[in-house]
């Protein structure tokens, strides 16, 4: 990679085509720092280097960073604007917006093809087949959704293996919020009725689908159908509730996102707010540091990220500052290929669309200010961490590991990360031990810890400001000799011991004999945090999802191993029957208690094979 003294930068600015694509700018160590997208390469670069007085502080950042600019040509500013999307989700530049995974969202699913139809939670997207609605900004809201839902117009919530195996009805029959299609005969047309009206109400179209209710009230009325009738009033009623929660913005009843934009240095907010139907259904907001690029620049990305991750595109996208025209017949072409109809894309000055810009534009700027206070917040914690530690880096990327392990069985280890005082977990690893044998906490630590920093020194991944392990003196000493096998001395690396608890003797209370300890390196005595202190409540956050992170995949571990011991016995049943098996029956206890024809219900197993399976669980 160049050396900064040689690179040259007007000499590779000269190189670059006039043509549309990406360019990506490497630092000094040769990692992307940040991919761009233009309609001319050449202009686009060398604008960020032109020596007209720009005081951007980017334009005076670059040149000290920079290595090289390499660059990818595409064919239009369509196919750019993909490329730039697939290049930032690969390589993830500290300097790009990254929009936070909609796997982390939750949406809700109905797929109409099931013989009976139901709701469903869904993070990923791109699993499951049917219609999917969200996401929604918080979980509280898509499981209140759902609550109206099956109150209401009364799907089944049960899933498929217990549906299929069930022998009688279950509570949400008996309280009237199921037709239970599990035990009794029902028209799939009467029941694919309430499917429709349910996928209505997600799609936000209340208004036509309370007037169809009242329709079909009126028709069980006349036919002194009561209960039918009681039970469409009650649906009303639940839609006008949310119809009256959600805020009406205009009188055309068309599907629009706007976006508002806020910004203070390297650090801004970006606000979306939904209107469905003409109705404002709903806000999210996106917080980003270290962004020195141009406005357009970040918000082009953002967008460009944004409708690629699933989220649902409307009709109209109405921006709060101008773009590139070019950009944004390329925008709205892309996005018309990803919706199958027609978007535009709009910066509004004047009417309605530019009073919601506003509105997006002020909520922006209230979300940045709470967000402001909050990193206040967290910086004031981890400072007080730092002095009562002595550590020489602001701990805002913190990991915490944990060795767990069954009688020297199946030994595990776990990493959990919080950044800024937050759990982070993306960044959460779980370890399978390969070296270490039998029951030896120290060796098992260190292959973990080795496995992990090995990756830091050469040069794979970033390192953690501080690194705090499960133990005392014993353990932090077997974390800093793998340090200082390896050349980190930048890390910081505390134990956290768990307080000592003893019996009175007269009853069984337990009493604490000590605090909480911290064992620091270089210090004979631990140190004591306060008691109930912001600082001792983070690291004991911290060495708790840890703990539990390391028991899960070990209870994970044992019960894979527990299946595999009963099913792998028995002849004749290979990995592919297993999987269909516990597909089918969901435990490994439906399958020891089926009867002969519900394992010949299963899909792939024929007579044979299901009297092997039988005979097995049932030898007499």
């Amino acid at each position: 990679m160049s050396d900064p003294k040689t690179f040259d930068i007007d000499a590779r600015i000269e190189t670059i085509p006039n043509e549309p694509g990406c360019y990506l700018m490497r630092n000094h160590k040769g990692r992307i720092i940040y991919i761009g997208k233009a309609k001319d390469l050449k202009t686009r670069v060398r604008n960020y280097f032109q020596s007209s007085g720009d005081p951007r502080p980017f334009v005076r950042w670059l040149p000290r960073v920079l290595g090289e600019i390499e660059t990818i040509i595409t064919a239009n500013e369509k196919e750019a604007l993909i490329l730039e999307n697939n290049l930032i989700k690969k390589h993830k530049p500290r300097f790009n917006v990254q929009l936070k995974d909609d796997k982390n969202f939750l949406s809700l699913r109905i797929d109409p093809d099931e013989k009976w139809p139901r709701v469903v939670f869904q993070r990923d997207k791109s699993k499951g087949k049917g219609r999917h609605f969200g996401p929604y900004h918080s979980a509280g809201a898509a499981r209140q959704t759902r609550n109206v839902i099956n109150k209401h117009f009364m799907l089944r919530t049960c899933p498929d293996h217990v549906l299929e195996n069930r022998s009688r009805p279950c509570l949400q029959y008996q309280i009237k919020r199921c037709p239970a299609p599990c035990v009794f005969d029902l028209e799939r047309s009467e029941y694919m009725q309430d499917v429709e009206q349910a996928i209505m109400f997600l799609e936000g179209r209340g208004d036509e689908l309370v007037v169809r209710l009242r329709d079909q009230m009126d028709q069980a009325s006349e036919a002194l159908e009561y209960e039918r009738a009681a039970r469409y009033r009650d649906q009303i009623e639940a839609i006008e509730k949310v119809l009256v929660r959600q805020q009406a913005v205009g009188d055309r009843l068309v599907d629009q996102d706007a976006f508002g934009y806020y910004r203070e240095g390297d650090r801004l907010t970006v606000q979306v707010i939904m209107v469905r139907q003409g109705r404002m259904t709903g806000a999210r907001s996106f917080s980003y540091t270290d962004q020195e690029f141009p406005d357009e620049e970040i918000l082009s990305s953002f967008l460009n990220l944004y409708y690629n991750a699933g989220n649902h595109i409307p009709r109209e996208v109405l921006l709060p500052i101008d773009i590139d025209e070019h950009e944004i017949d390329s925008f709205e072409e892309l996005l018309t290929e990803l919706a199958d109809h027609r978007v535009y894309v709009r910066v509004p000055m004047r009417g309605a669309k530019k009073a919601l810009v506003d509105t997006a534009n002020t909520n922006a700027e209230h979300s940045f200010e709470q967000e402001h206070a909050r990193e206040e917040r967290v910086r004031d914690l981890l400072e007080k961490l730092q002095r009562r530690l002595s550590l020489q880096n602001l701990p805002r990327h913190i990991e915490c590991y944990d060795v767990s392990n069954f009688q020297g069985r199946q030994i595990v280890g776990s990493r959990v990360v919080f950044c800024d005082a937050e759990p982070d977990k993306s960044k959460y690893r779980r370890y399978k031990m390969r070296l270490q044998k039998g029951q030896d906490d120290f060796g098992s630590l260190r292959e973990m810890l080795k496995r992990r920093f090995r990756k830091i020194a050469d040069g794979d991944d970033d390192a953690p400001d501080l690194a705090v392990i499960d133990g005392g003196k014993g353990q932090l000493g077997q974390a800093l000799a793998v340090l200082e096998d390896l050349g980190l001395h930048e890390v910081d690396v505390v134990a956290l011991a768990k307080a000592r608890t003893d019996k009175t003797g007269f009853d069984d209370r337990e009493v604490t004999r000590s605090a909480e300890r911290v064992f620091l390196p270089g210090r004979k005595n631990p140190v004591v945090l306060k008691k109930n202190s912001a600082e001792l409540y983070l690291l004991q956050r911290l060495r708790d999802k840890a703990h539990d992170f390391a028991i899960g995949y070990h209870k994970t571990l044992r019960r894979k191993q527990s299946l595999r011991s009963s099913l792998d016995e028995i002849p004749g049943v290979g990995t592919r029957t297993k999987r269909d098996l516990l597909r089918h029956f969901g435990s490994l206890k439906r399958i020891k208690n089926a009867e002969l024809d519900d394992l010949l219900d299963v899909d792939g197993i024929g007579p044979v094979t299901a009297d092997t399976i039988y005979d097995y669980f049932h030898p007499s």
